[in-house]
């Protein structure tokens, strides 16, 4: 008989708590997906269950006690239960990924709702989004080719961050990706620990960090620190949109767009793809040029497109994302930073 543990609170610590407990060695192999632990940690798959059992409780998926028997973690279930619903106290925490047709939330095409821990499931998962996500069309060489509107790499990198650094205390909410014609939404409960605006050059903080460890291990997350770089790495020489990142009281969500042509991007699309494209330059240890905005923007050099990169860097000032990095140089050799980095700046 086992005993379900939905009735208690999911914890801050989701590595330290329990998902079921009072199981018995058979009950454990038939709720964790021990081959997708073996697969990704790309160790071969014992011949006997006792070693089956001894790798999952090294790595903290399981854990043992003499007087209730063996128990799955929080850390276990969450990234290889074989299904959420047989551990009901993690069952919100399943990734749902709806589709809406057009750009509203007025009509639903699909809803999925993950069944797999994240750790088991996130390969499949990641091809079902990118299977949602329409086709674009790009024409070289007189050839038509399809081609996927948004970057896969970049999205895999943002959905692992939603799984990985959400706050499982926040109740009745999980982390969702929702798909739209113009654009991914991908949410998950809880606050950013570092500012938005610093998610560039911040080193990396984590409410779950066996879980972030864990992920690296497996291949599934970036290694520390290099994640947000190869998004927006992946967006400039995609020539997107900067992404928008949006914080409530209790939830995160980063909005990747489609491609747009600079004329139908608004002025916070662009002061916004200004200051991350001045982030990336700050993190690489360049500084932000006329010559450099252009090139993010896929603008040649005639006068006419100097200009308007000029007008792209005067309005990031004006809105107070980026400095001028030494105002004694001449207009031609004019370099800026992040406001963050900028040389006089004081520090609150």
């Amino acid at each position: 008989m086992t005993k379900d543990l939905s009735g208690s609170a999911l914890l801050h610590r989701l590595e330290t708590e329990l998902a079921m407990d009072q199981l018995q060695v058979e009950d454990v192999v038939s709720l964790i997906d021990y081959p997708a632990y073996f697969a990704l940690s790309g160790n071969p798959l014992p011949e006997n269950r006792s070693q089956v059992i001894e790798a999952l409780a090294a790595a903290g998926l399981i854990r043992y006690d003499a007087s209730t028997g063996w128990a799955i973690t929080n850390l276990g279930g969450i990234l290889f239960c074989r299904r959420f619903e047989q551990l009901p106290s993690l069952g919100r925490k399943a990734l749902r990924v709806i589709r809406y047709r057009g750009n509203s939330r007025i009509e639903t095409m699909t809803e999925q709702v993950g069944e797999r821990g994240y750790a088991a499931g996130f390969n499949g998962l990641m091809r079902y989004v990118m299977e949602q996500i329409q086709d674009g069309e790009v024409i070289e060489g007189g050839l038509r080719t399809s081609v996927k509107r948004m970057p896969e790499p970049a999205l895999r990198e943002l959905v692992a961050n939603a799984l990985i650094h959400q706050d499982f205390s926040v109740r009745g909410a999980g982390p969702m990706v929702e798909i739209f014609e113009d654009r991914v939404e991908i949410t998950n409960p809880g606050r950013p620990l570092v500012p938005q605006e610093r998610f560039v050059d911040s080193p990396p903080r984590s409410r779950n960090e066996r879980l972030a460890k864990l992920t690296r291990l497996l291949g599934i997350s970036e290694e520390r620190g290099s994640g947000w770089d190869k998004v927006a790495t992946l967006v400039e020489v995609n020539q997107l949109p900067a992404p928008m990142i949006e914080v409530t009281d209790n939830a995160t969500r980063v909005v990747v767009f489609s491609a747009r042509r600079l004329d139908q991007l608004d002025k916070s699309d662009r002061v916004r793809a200004v200051y991350l494209h001045a982030c990336l330059r700050y993190v690489s240890r360049e500084y932000v040029t006329n010559t450099s905005v252009r090139e993010r923007f896929g603008l040649s050099d005639v006068s006419a497109n100097v200009v308007a990169a000029s007008k792209l860097i005067k309005a990031a000032i004006t809105a107070g994302v980026i400095s001028v990095f030494d105002t004694t140089a001449g207009t031609r050799a004019m370099r800026y930073v992040p406001f963050w980095a900028a040389p006089d700046r004081e520090e609150a």
